[in-house]
């Protein structure tokens, strides 16, 4: 098989193909399997812990691959503790979203500031001692500042529907971006178990032969070495194809280096080199995918039901796609920043007249930084949310499919049950040769009946599947053979013979225990 393989090799060679061209590389290549998980993988949620950390990743944009998080049972245990509003408070001034908003939250601190000192050098104060003073500017132009609480009680419903839609559709964007990842792990342990427990199957199921021919690998033995590496193929490929989407989907500067270090050290040279250096990696990869699975021997028909899994990741990857390069249209996200920033900078002059019995009126500014967190705080949430991929565990879904992939190809698939017991029969009469096989399985209890009968110069083949239980089954293929001579001096030639030998058998074997499931004419 290898020399095939390298034959091929100095053939395409010497045509000029270029080997880059290639899916996947031969058997015993130099290419690991398997490959610990990343570091990535292992970032836990919030920001870094460690004082000397840089302050770019404390908050802000470097703080974001911290919040990569996949639960447990016992991230959820702690979730739901009854403890986690005094941890939260606890860890109110750590958090990386009130520091991303500090600067605004500072102006409108100082706004309020402004207001309460002028106010008191042209309206008079209170000292420490109680005593009120006159004011120190009396300029007739010198006068306080405020506005009605009523402007902004009119204004507020519109600024709370803003922010709700805003949230919500930033929310919506990180959910479709998460299902699309999850239709990514189901679909990709879909593919693998699809191949692994169909590999080696070609027969004619529906009953049919293309062109009135055979099939000459119906009854091919499987080669565990070359199974074994056709169905690796399919799980690297297939983790190929989501690895290449998640550095399609993340930035260069975070990504790039250990995107080319993982895929050298898992794939061949050449299929690396021929991912890393596409325009579209991701399509590259689902092209080679796709390459690996029509290698497999099995059924067209089965072959286009592992398909359909490739479309849904062309779908999954097309929407990812949309999501990064389409943001909630910028107007209304410019709308809102602005609304909400005039609304909180003009705040404190609604506020004075009504912290009047306060020292001052002083405790106006405390609550003008309180209301400004809590707005600023909504609208930076939705920000946050509206690029959901750098937030996305999208390192630890591709090691998850990675480990998955690798341990469902790694089962024994159809045929390869140790505990199967293979009886054939064979039987010659003149110019007819009747061969009957079964092959019984004691742990699921499936029998396979096939009998193939030649006369005249033409072959037809019958197979029926049935569950029974019981292991009396060469008796029973006895009896089948001594029915199907009786059957076929009474049936004629060409086919009619094909197909009362068809109805013979099956009306023979469907009383059986077990009502027989397919019959192959």
């Amino acid at each position: 098989m290898r020399l095939c393989w390298v034959g091929a090799a100095s053939h395409l060679a010497a045509m000029g193909v270029a080997p880059i061209a290639w899916a996947f590389t031969p058997p015993g290549s130099s290419v690991l399997p398997n490959k610990p998980l990343t570091q990535a993988s292992f970032l836990r949620m919030g920001p870094p812990s460690d004082s000397s950390a840089p302050l770019m990743e404390q908050y802000g944009e470097g703080s974001r691959k911290y919040r990569r998080t996949v639960y447990t049972h016992e991230q959820w245990v702690k979730h739901r503790s009854s403890d986690r509003f005094v941890n939260n408070l606890r860890t109110l001034f750590q958090s990386g979203i009130y520091k991303q908003i500090g600067r605004e939250v500072f102006m409108t601190i100082s706004v309020a500031v402004s207001v309460c000192v002028w106010n008191a050098l042209v309206g008079g104060y209170e000292d420490f001692g109680g005593v009120m003073h006159d004011p120190v500017i009396q300029e007739s132009w010198a006068t306080k500042v405020g506005m009605p609480m009523d402007v902004f009680n009119i204004l507020s419903p519109s600024l709370g529907l803003l922010l709700v839609f805003r949230t919500n559709s930033s929310y919506n964007r990180w959910d479709e971006a998460r299902k699309f990842w999850g239709l990514n792990i189901n679909h990709t342990r879909d593919l693998n178990r699809m191949a692994t427990a169909w590999y080696g199957n070609q027969s004619e199921w529906d009953g049919t032969e293309f062109m009135e021919k055979a099939n000459p690998h119906s009854n091919v033995p499987i080669d565990p070495v070359e199974r074994q590496y056709l169905l690796g193929q399919v799980s690297l490929m297939t983790w190929a194809f989501v690895r290449s989407m998640k550095r399609h989907l993340s930035p260069p500067q975070e990504d790039e280096d250990v995107f080319v270090s993982e895929i050298k050290s898992r794939l061949a040279p050449m299929q690396a080199d021929a991912i890393i250096s596409a325009t579209h990696r991701p399509n590259r990869a689902l092209y080679d995918l796709s390459v690996a699975i029509e290698k497999l021997p099995m059924h067209f028909m089965r072959k286009n039901a592992i398909n359909n899994n490739l479309s849904i990741f062309e779908d999954t990857l097309g929407g990812s796609e949309r999501l990064l390069s389409s943001p909630v249209p910028l107007f209304y996200s410019r709308h809102t920043a602005r609304f909400l920033t005039s609304w909180l900078l003009v705040l404190p002059l609604g506020l004075y007249s009504q912290f009047g019995n306060s020292w001052n009126h002083v405790m106006m500014i405390p609550a003008t930084a309180f209301i400004s967190v809590c707005l600023f705080g909504i609208e930076e949430l939705a920000t946050q949310l509206e690029e959901p991929f750098t937030i996305l565990p999208m390192q630890g879904f591709c090691d998850k499919i990675g480990v998955n992939c690798n341990e469902i190809v790694s089962w024994a698939g159809q045929g390869q049950n140790d505990e199967a017991v293979e009886v054939r029969v064979l039987q010659g009469q003149d110019d007819k040769a009747a061969e009957v096989s079964a092959l019984q399985i004691r742990n699921d209890e499936v029998a396979e009946v096939g009998v193939l009968q030649g006369q005249d110069g033409m072959a037809v083949e019958v197979r029926a599947l049935e569950v029974e239980r019981g292991y009396d089954q060469v008796a029973k293929l006895q009896r089948v053979q001594q029915e199907m001579e009786v059957d076929s001096q009474k049936a004629g030639k060409g086919n009619r013979f094909k197909r009362r030998l068809s109805i013979s058998l099956r009306d023979r074997l469907s009383p059986v225990e077990g009502q027989t499931q397919r019959t192959f004419a």
